[in-house]
């Protein structure tokens, strides 16, 4: 019960996530933002896709469901820092990439002391979503996937912002 709890909060989230950036896109579109890196969302798109997939079909796929609270609790602290980068970036948040010309970047929150908070978020999440349940191979196969996607849209997010 614990899992189909939690899995539904974490599909909640995204899907809260998405209505977010969508509203943000709009206002980010009206003051001029040009998108960039449109060619690799759709992967990052599926990739999120089918990390919930593998979550569920392994969690089911396996005969102990444990459950690791220590881990449970450091996701909703790792959901407190994910907030405070969405708050500090407010209408510039987004899952796509985006960016208005003269605008300098923001500098506050976790901005102040890393380049992409966000992603070390997401590189958190993917990493321990799973290891919650003691999923293993979700773990390690959509970290690492998750890795490879990351490189190519820091890299493309690096060349938008000109950093």
């Amino acid at each position: 019960m614990t899992f189909i709890i939690f899995v539904s909060f974490i599909i909640a989230l995204r899907i809260g996530e998405l209505f977010l950036s969508n509203s943000n896109e709009r206002w980010l579109l009206q003051n001029g933002a040009v998108e960039y890196g449109r060619k690799h969302y759709p992967f990052i798109v599926a990739l999120h896709v089918l990390f919930l997939i593998s979550l569920i079909v392994e969690y089911y796929g396996q005969s102990a469901h444990l459950c690791n609270n220590g881990l449970l609790a450091f996701y909703f602290l790792l959901l407190a820092f994910k907030a405070w980068v969405i708050l500090s970036l407010g209408k510039f948040w987004n899952t796509k990439i985006y960016h208005i010309a003269d605008l300098p970047l923001v500098k506050k929150g976790p901005y102040k002391y890393f380049k992409h908070p966000n992603y070390l978020v997401v590189i958190a999440e993917i990493a321990i979503i799973p290891l919650i349940f003691h999923l293993y191979f979700t773990a390690i196969i959509f970290s690492i996937l998750n890795l490879v996607m990351l490189s190519v849209r820091i890299k493309e997010e690096n060349k938008a912002l000109q950093i």
